[in-house]
């Protein structure tokens, strides 16, 4: 037992020696350097007020689909598969840097021959069993860092799945606020041309009279009762695109397959405010793109893609490996527990590949493939944030001025469908004037309507060109 222990401490003071050499070789790479526009930090109000930007709209019926798709969106509940799956890869890299211990339990039965060129001495037994009960260690020193530089790229990609799974709950939270803002426009889009609807049946039904008592020619009537039936037929493709985007939002929100067959989505009522649309302080800075979970994602595969070519060059130098055991061995179970049963082994050893060089130089390639793909895609993740970014601000400063500038033409064709209706009626002027009028007024609410969804829209892709809608606050544990 005295050797045992002799030989224990002997193996834990080169283990010591082996961890003090190697104690700092294994670091978290840095990004590489990238052309980035000066822009001011972002201040904490403005954070928080892009972590949760539908809030903004003053939408209970918004909010509440928000949280619902945060909550059961599938592709959501996938992402967080993927960090479990990551969190199990980490645990498993992990492991190689701990010893491993294994209690061995054994027995056997063998007979020999008892004809042989040597006879046997006498009374000795062709039968005989051997039953035994030990540990065994094991410990692979990671001079190289192989298993460290696994463990850190692990940990790496263990973070790249959570800004993953966030970056899919910024989109989800975007889509659901999109397609929320298309069904309002739709809703009143219908009401507008069902109200429409109910004047060209006034106006088909003045036509006829008119025709019947031989004021007007059957070309009016036919006219009057044609744009009837186009505002028909864009009632159908309203109610279409409703039940599209009914469907789409519970989709989205993850619902069972029952409610997305026969979807009922709450939203703000026909007195919500369609055309009431929230302002973004002009002031926030665009670094605040910088804390968007895609690019915190491509920096952490980047990352993990250079430990990866560390592990894999790792390969090229001897491993040593650490074994040891102490158990008892005996023939008969009443004597396996006693002392002169005890037996104990410790030993070293070292492997140095030889001829598999080439397998080795080719893992190392492919490596450093995979990072140099990580690099291009590091960079072309900064690059596509900065034009989202750019088209958002675009987009934001310019649709206020076009709803501006709609509603003040809807404004001004309603009062030219008043005069057109007072030149028809005086007689001064075709029924043809008339229905110009209605369609270009027509157009003009539509337009209007259309625009209001834009400005709301361009919201939305505002704040998540900006990296609005999640918490980086969530993610503290995240980074290695």
């Amino acid at each position: 037992m005295a050797e045992l222990l002799r030989a224990l401490r002997a193996a834990a003071t080169a283990l010591a020696f082996a961890a003090a050499l190697a104690g700092c070789a294994v670091t978290q790479p840095k990004p590489p350097e990238v052309d980035l526009p000066a822009t001011p930090a972002p201040t904490a109000a403005q954070l928080a007020l892009l972590e949760r930007w539908w809030l903004a709209f003053g939408d209970p019926a918004l909010v509440a689909l928000v949280d619902e798709a945060l909550a059961s969106n599938l592709d959501v509940a996938s992402a967080f598969a993927r960090v479990e799956l990551a969190r199990a890869q980490v645990l498993l890299a992990q492991s190689y840097l701990y010893p491993y211990g294994n209690l061995v339990v054994g027995a056997s039965r063998s007979r020999i021959s008892g004809v042989g060129s040597t006879p046997l001495p006498a009374g000795t037994p062709l039968v005989s069993n051997n039953l035994s009960v030990g540990i065994e260690l094991g410990y692979e020193l990671d001079l190289w860092g192989k298993y460290r530089s696994g463990t850190l790229a692990a940990r790496n990609e263990l973070a790249a799945s959570r800004y993953f799974r966030e970056s899919v709950r910024a989109a989800v939270a975007a889509d659901v606020a999109s397609a929320y803002f298309r069904l309002r426009a739709a809703d009143a889009e219908l009401r507008l041309l069902e109200d429409t609807l109910k004047s060209r049946e006034d106006t088909v039904r003045l036509q006829r009279d008119r025709f019947d008592g031989g004021i007007v020619g059957e070309y009016d009537l036919r006219q009057a009762e044609a744009e009837r039936s186009a505002v028909v037929a864009n009632i159908a493709r309203a109610r279409q695109g409703i039940g599209l985007l009914e469907g789409a939002l519970a989709t989205l929100a993850g619902r069972p397959p029952r409610e997305v067959y026969a979807p009922i989505v709450a939203r703000a009522g026909p007195s919500g405010p369609m055309l009431s649309v929230p302002e973004l302080p002009a002031d926030l800075p665009s670094g605040l793109m910088e804390r968007r979970p895609d690019i915190r994602r491509a920096e952490a595969l980047l990352a993990a893609s250079e430990l990866r070519v560390q592990q894999a060059r790792a390969a090229y130098y001897p491993s040593i490996s650490l074994t040891a055991a102490y158990g008892s061995e005996s023939a008969a179970l009443a004597d396996l527990f006693t002392s002169p049963a005890s037996v104990w082994r410790f030993g070293a050893a070292l492997l140095q590949p030889l001829i598999g060089l080439k397998g080795i130089e080719a893992n190392v390639q492919s490596s450093e493939a995979i990072r140099d793909q990580a690099i291009v895609g590091y960079r072309q993740t900064v690059q596509t944030a900065f034009r989202e970014v750019h088209d958002a601000l675009v987009v934001h400063r310019t649709a206020r001025e076009i709803l501006v500038a709609e509603s003040a033409r809807r404004d001004q064709l309603a009062s030219a469908l008043e005069v057109a209706n007072l030149r028809y009626d005086a007689g001064r002027t075709s029924f043809l004037e008339v229905l110009d009028a209605q369609r270009q007024l027509l157009s003009a609410e539509t337009q209007r309507i259309a625009a209001a969804r834009d400005t709301q829209i361009a919201i939305v892709s505002f704040a998540r060109a900006l990296g609005g809608g999640w918490e980086p606050a969530t993610l503290a544990d995240a980074m290695p």
